[in-house]
C-alpha cells in the first residue's frame, strides 16, 4: 500500500472535534514556542490544584533533569474522584466486564453483591464516582491502618478488577507509590519487583480469571514471598467470597476454575494475611486526601531493559496527571458522558494512563474488561461495545490482526453503532491491519488514532487527533503538543526531511519520567547519553515527503511482544539456567499476530544431543523436543509465559566477533529469513557458523 494513500479528515468528524487542523497547528506551534504558557492554561483548565505553581519548567532537560510545576500542591486521587461528586456523583465512573458472558451478553449493567455481578466468575457492575469515592476512602484506611504512610511503596499484584483500580487510587490518596506488577508475571519476576522498589505492603487476589482458567495468584505472591522478608502485609481480594452472617464461603465456580491451578490457602499467614472484604467494612469511609507536591512521585512501573534487569520507570504527580488528562481528551476527542475503553490491563502503562487516570481525571466513564478478546468466542469485544454502548475504543494492533484471521462474521453480529473514534497502541499497526479496523471495525466512519509512546514517556507523544489529522494507515502522523521529536543517524546528526534513523525527542513534556528508581545514574546513560541534548527513545523512526511519522521499531535488543517489551537478556539469562544449556541468544522476528515473536538461538553442552532439527521420531529428536519443552517451561517459570520463545533453534555456535560479542544483526536477519543481505561477516571469528544457522533455520509454524 502506498504511503500516499490518505483518508482525509470526515467532516461530521471535524464538526464535533475538539480540534480543526488549523486550530492543532496553531496550539502546537504555540506548546513548542512557548511550553511555559501553553502548559500553564492547560494545567489551569484539566487539573484542580490546592497550591498554584511557582515555575511550570525547570531543569536542564538535556540532563535528564526536567521538573514541572514546582511549588504546587495537588492530590492525584480528588483530581480523579473527589472533584466530580457534585457534579457527577451518580455518573458511572467504572464498569467493570467479567471473564465469562452474563446472560446473552447484552443485559443492563448490575451491582453484584460485594462487587461481583450476579453471576460468579463472570457479569459486569457499574460503580459511580459516589461509590468509588467511598471505596477509594475505604481502602484508604485499610492502608493507614497497615502502617502505609507517604512515600512508602505498594506492590499491586491483580487481576482485571475494579480493586485494581481502587487500590491504585487509595495509593495516591494518602500519598504512597504504587507499583502494578502485571498478573501474568512469574513469582521471580514479581520478587525482583518488590525487593528493587522495597515494598513492605502486597495486595493481591486469591485468583485471576483469563479465558475461563483460574490464575493462583494469591500462590505466586507467597512464592514471590519466600525471598521478601521485609513484606509484613499481604492483603487479599476473595474474588467471589459472599459474606453471610460473618462466614465467608466460596462459590461452586471458583472451586471448579481451581482445578487449572490451586488458588492457594488465602489466611494462612496470621497476622500477616488481610481480607479485602473484612477490612474494608471495619474502617471509616472517610479519608481527607493528602497534600501533594507536584513532583512527588506517583508510580513506579517496570519495564525491560536491553542489559537484563527491568527499569523502575518513575513518575510523578503533577506533570504525569496533565499529561494523561490532556492526552485523553484531546487525542480520543472525548466529550462528557461518552463511555471510553481501553483494552489493556492496569499491569502496563497503557491501563494507567488510559483505564484509570487519564479518563477518571476527565470525568469519563472508563471500562475495565478482565478477559481476552476470542473467549468465549470471536465476538466478545463486539458484543462488549454494543452491551455497554462503549464510544472509543483502544486496543493493540495484535488483538486486531488475531481476530482479523477469524474473518468479519463475528464483527458483523454486532452493530457498534455507538463507536465514534478507535484507537490503536504498542506497537506499529501494519497498513492492512489498518484498513480491516477501519473499514469493517468502524464501518469508515471512525477515524483511527494510531498513538506512539512508550512506558517511559506516560502519555501518548505522536499521533493523529480526530478532526485535524488526516490519516495514513500504518503511520503514527504528527507530534503531540510540546513534543518536538527528531530523526538522529549513528552519528548523532539530527537528519531534516525525509529521512530514517533513531527516534529522539528534544525538549521536554509534562508526562516524562523523572528517573529509574534507585538508580538515577542508568537513567541519565539510558536515555539522554545516547544524543546530546535530546531524550533518547531506543526506536527507530522514518518520516516521509509529508512530515508524517512512521515508526520502524526497536533499535535496541528489546523486542516489543504484543504491545509488551521484553528484554533479550531477560529471556536469555532463563535459558541459560538450564544445565543442559551452554549458550543462548535471542532476537525478534516478524510475527503475524504479536507483531514481534521471540526467536531463541541455544547452543547446548558438550555431550547433549538434540538432533539437527530435521530428524522425526529418532531418539535424539526425542530429546531435544524434552529438552525445549523443559526450556519454554523455564522461560515461563523465571519471566512469564508472554516471554516464551516463539521459536527454539539449537546452534551449535553463534556468530561472535573476534572480541566474543555476538553479532545478532546476523541473527536478527536468520530468524527473519532475510537471508540474501547478511551483509559483511568477515570480521566473525567463525564465518561457517553462519552457513550451519542458515541451514538449520526453524520456519515459524504457529
Amino acid at each position: 500500500m502506498s504511503e500516499n494513500n490518505i483518508y482525509a479528515v470526515d467532516e461530521a468528524v471535524a464538526a464535533r472535534a475538539h480540534l480543526t487542523a488549523e486550530q492543532y497547528v496553531a496550539m502546537y506551534r504555540q506548546s513548542v514556542d512557548d511550553p511555559h504558557g501553553f502548559w500553564a492554561q492547560q494545567a489551569t483548565q484539566l487539573v484542580s490544584w490546592s497550591q498554584p505553581w511557582d515555575t511550570v519548567l525547570t531543569g536542564d532537560f538535556a540532563a535528564g533533569e526536567a521538573r514541572w510545576f514546582d511549588g504546587a500542591r495537588l492530590n492525584v486521587c480528588y483530581n480523579c474522584v473527589d472533584r466530580h461528586l457534585k457534579d457527577r456523583g451518580d455518573q458511572v465512573a467504572i464498569i467493570w466486564e467479567g471473564d465469562e458472558i452474563s446472560g446473552d451478553g447484552r443485559g443492563e449493567n448490575r451491582r453484584g453483591e460485594n462487587g461481583r455481578g450476579e453471576n460468579g466468575h463472570g457479569g459486569d457492575m457499574a460503580v459511580t464516582y459516589n461509590e468509588l469515592h467511598e471505596l477509594v476512602c475505604r481502602f484508604a484506611n485499610v492502608l493507614k491502618s497497615r502502617g502505609v504512610k507517604k512515600g512508602d511503596r505498594v506492590a499491586i499484584y491483580m487481576p482485571m478488577v475494579v480493586e485494581a483500580a481502587v487500590a491504585m487510587l487509595a495509593c495516591a490518596r494518602i500519598g504512597a507509590v504504587h507499583s502494578v506488577v502485571f498478573a501474568g508475571f512469574s513469582p521471580e519476576a514479581l520478587r525482583d519487583r518488590i525487593l528493587d522498589s522495597d515494598c513492605r505492603v502486597v495486595i493481591t487476589a486469591d485468583e485471576g480469571m483469563r479465558a475461563g482458567k483460574s490464575v493462583p495468584l494469591k500462590a505466586n505472591v507467597e512464592a514471590a514471598l519466600a525471598g521478601c522478608a521485609a513484606v509484613h502485609t499481604v492483603i487479599v481480594v476473595r474474588r467471589d467470597a459472599a459474606v453471610d452472617g460473618g462466614q465467608t464461603r466460596r462459590s461452586a465456580a471458583t472451586s471448579e476454575a481451581a482445578v487449572d491451578g490451586d488458588v492457594g490457602d488465602v489466611g494462612d499467614h496470621a497476622g500477616r494475611d488481610v481480607f479485602w472484604d473484612e477490612a474494608m467494612w471495619a474502617v471509616s469511609n472517610v479519608c481527607p486526601p493528602t497534600e501533594m507536591e507536584a513532583e512527588d512521585a506517583l508510580f513506579i512501573l517496570y519495564t525491560s531493559g536491553s542489559t537484563g534487569k527491568p527499569k523502575g520507570v518513575l513518575h510523578t504527580s503533577g506533570g504525569y496527571l496533565l499529561y494523561a488528562a490532556c492526552t485523553h481528551k484531546y487525542v480520543f476527542d472525548y466529550h462528557d458522558g461518552e463511555v471510553f475503553w481501553c483494552t489493556a490491563d492496569v499491569g502496563w502503562v497503557t491501563g494507567h494512563s488510559y483505564v484509570v487516570y487519564g479518563p477518571l481525571a476527565n470525568g469519563a466513564t472508563t471500562l475495565m474488561f478482565e478477559g481476552v478478546p476470542t473467549y468465549p468466542d470471536g465476538g466478545r469485544f463486539w458484543q462488549i461495545i454494543d452491551k455497554h454502548k462503549v464510544n472509543i475504543f483502544y486496543t493493540a494492533p495484535t488483538a486486531l490482526r488475531a481476530l482479523m484471521r477469524l474473518g468479519d462474521e463475528w464483527v458483523k453480529r454486532a452493530n457498534r453503532k455507538s463507536l465514534r473514534v478507535l484507537g490503536s497502541v504498542g506497537e506499529p499497526i501494519n497498513p492492512q491491519a489498518w484498513e480491516w479496523y477501519f473499514e469493517v471495525v468502524g464501518d469508515g466512519r471512525c477515524p483511527i488514532v494510531d498513538t506512539w509512546w512508550q512506558t517511559e514517556t506516560g502519555g501518548i507523544l505522536i499521533t493523529p487527533l480526530p478532526g485535524a489529522t488526516a490519516l495514513k494507515p500504518g503511520s503514527a502522523t504528527r507530534p503531540f503538543f510540546g513534543v518536538v521529536p527528531a530523526i538522529m543517524d549513528a552519528d548523532g546528526n539530527e537528519i531534516d526531511g525525509a529521512a530514517s534513523g533513531n527516534l529522539v525527542i528534544k525538549q521536554a513534556w509534562p508526562g516524562q519520567m523523572r528517573t529509574i528508581y534507585g538508580d538515577h545514574a542508568r537513567f541519565v546513560e539510558t536515555y539522554f547519553k545516547t544524543y546530546a541534548g535530546a531524550y533518547f527513545s531506543g526506536d527507530g523512526a522514518r518520516r516521509d515527503e509529508d512530515g508524517y511519522w512512521w515508526i520502524t521499531g526497536r533499535v535496541d535488543d528489546v523486542i516489543n511482544v504484543s504491545g509488551h517489551r521484553m528484554g533479550t537478556a531477560e529471556v536469555e539469562s532463563a535459558l541459560v539456567l538450564h544445565a543442559q544449556v551452554a549458550e543462548a541468544a535471542v532476537v525478534g522476528f516478524p510475527h503475524e499476530i504479536k507483531g514481534q515473536g521471540i526467536y531463541a538461538f541455544v547452543t547446548t553442552m558438550v555431550g547433549v544431543d538434540v538432533g539437527d532439527g530435521d530428524g522425526a521420531g529418532d531418539e535424539a529428536a526425542a530429546a531435544g523436543e524434552k529438552l525445549r519443552q523443559e526450556l519454554l517451561a523455564l522461560v515461563r517459570q523465571e519471566i512469564g509465559a508472554i516471554a516464551k520463545p516463539d521459536v527454539i533453534q539449537w546452534a551449535p555456535g553463534l556468530p561472535k566477533t573476534r572480541s566474543g560479542k555476538i553479532m545478532r544483526r546476523i541473527l536478527r536477519k536468520v530468524a527473519a529469513n532475510e537471508l540474501d543481505n547478511l551483509g559483511d561477516i568477515s570480521t566473525l571469528a567463525e564465518p561457517a557458523v553462519v552457513a550451519d544457522l542458515i541451514a538449520h533455520r526453524v520456519k515459524y509454524s504457529g
